[in-house]
């Protein structure tokens, strides 16, 4: 049944066939992120970084009915220019689309589910979706963490977006058994900041250590995925406290008009751009690029673990 909803690019088959690295990148930062052509821009870029980094980057999306694992340039332009009106997809969403030959721009967990039924093990994005602030009375809690703790697939981030609840969010993933990997540091990056106060569960150093790690947990059949936490580069990083208090008015905003569900993050991201002058923007194109460089080299060095390990 799989083949019937599911189409892998011939360049992304023949790399996982020849055990080459591929990394997912999702859709959503193109169709919801930010404007065109600006959201255009962003995702060659990052694609280009994969491919100069050493791997094979593996667009991911909804597009007349199918999953897609790996996009042209004409098929990042479709969804670039349609925007918005291709509605934001996770998991909940995705049998639906397949049943109305409809198209959506995947979110982290959606990605993982994608990258896994073709393949591929890393994944990289902006920031992972979380505990949102005040969830004890919301509920409203991202089905990043759950895609998390049940498919085998690695996601290089910058942490969780800052616009959620950090501490409440790392509770989850401890209680879901999902491992928080700090790239070359011992605290979770805040998503434009590199610092949140509190701490990641290891400290690793090399992408060669990851892939050991990563190909360690699959090797045993250790269900679901691993956050890979990397800083944003400190010379994109913006300052705490500005951020902080453009999150706060940002979230009391949309408490006022009542902005809820899927619709929030992306609500609150543009207001932040709004607030910040355009800044907070910059800096989450220049740390999805960082992280697409880190996880083609962790891709690298996972293909190469796994290869030799094969009699």
């Amino acid at each position: 049944m799989l083949q019937n909803y599911l189409t892998v690019s011939p360049e992304v088959r023949a790399a996982l066939e020849a055990g080459r690295p591929v990394v997912a990148l999702e859709s959503t930062i193109i169709a919801h992120g930010m404007p065109y052509p600006k959201n255009m821009e962003t995702a060659l870029r990052v694609a280009q970084t994969v491919r100069s980094a050493g791997a094979v980057p593996a667009t991911c999306a909804i597009l007349d009915g199918r999953l897609r694992a790996g996009l042209g340039t004409d098929e990042i332009e479709r969804i670039a220019r349609a925007g918005a009106t291709i509605p934001k997809t996770s998991r909940r969403d995705i049998a639906y689309l397949l049943s109305q030959g409809l198209s959506g721009a995947t979110t982290v967990a959606s990605t993982m589910l994608v990258a896994h039924l073709a393949g591929i093990r890393l994944f990289a994005t902006g920031g992972i979706g979380g505990v949102h602030r005040g969830a004890a009375t919301s509920m409203d809690i991202s089905a990043d963490l759950q895609e998390l703790a049940q498919t085998p697939v690695a996601v290089v981030c910058a942490g969780a977006k800052s616009i959620l609840d950090l501490g409440l969010t790392l509770e989850y993933l401890e209680t879901l058994g999902v491992p928080v990997l700090g790239y070359q540091t011992h605290e979770l990056p805040a998503f434009y900041t590199r610092k949140s106060g509190f701490s990641v569960d290891y400290r690793m150093e090399t992408p060669e250590a990851v892939a050991r790690l990563l190909h360690i947990k699959w090797g045993l059949d250790l269900r679901g995925g691993v956050v890979i936490a990397n800083p944003i580069p400190a010379e994109y990083a913006l300052d705490a406290a500005v951020m902080e208090k453009a999150i706060s008015q940002a979230l009391a905003e949309a408490e006022q008009i009542q902005v809820k569900g899927k619709a929030i993050t992306p609500f609150l991201l543009a207001r932040m751009e709004q607030l910040t002058g355009g800044e907070s923007l910059e800096a989450n194109i220049e740390l999805v690029c960082n992280n697409a460089r880190l996880a083609a080299e962790i891709a690298r060095a996972y293909s190469a673990q796994t290869a030799h390990a094969q009699p």
